[in-house]
């Protein structure tokens, strides 16, 4: 379950696949996820039971970064893409975002943001 972070009216999203790879298991920053909507805001774009693709901003587990620093969120966060390109849904991403989604190639996503880390 991740906290859905952009303003399309989802709000929680359940994964039930991990893009890439076959039989891929975990999700980490800047993976591409499947997964349907369990709570939505009512007349939004976004409705609940909706199958959407989405992209993983924000991760608890820490990760360690090329230079030995790491990197943890206080929640698992995601945002909706649009269709099957890279582009969000949404119009606004609410709280920070990590620096690794630039560097997997999500340049709208990162301009998006409030705040890189």
């Amino acid at each position: 379950m991740l906290k859905v972070v952009d303003n399309t009216g989802a709000k929680i999203l359940q994964c039930f696949h991990v893009s890439g790879g076959s039989g891929k298991r975990y999700a980490r920053l800047g993976d591409i996820i499947v997964g349907t909507v369990k709570v939505a805001e009512p007349r939004r774009e976004i409705k609940k039971h909706d199958v959407v693709r989405a992209l993983i901003i924000r991760q608890k587990k820490e990760l360690r970064r090329p230079d030995g620093t790491y990197i943890r969120f206080n929640d698992n966060a995601c945002i909706i893409l649009d269709g099957k390109t890279k582009d969000p849904k949404g119009g606004r991403i609410f709280g920070p975002v990590a620096r690794e989604v630039k560097e997997k190639g999500f340049e709208k996503v990162a301009a998006l943001a409030d705040e890189l880390v």
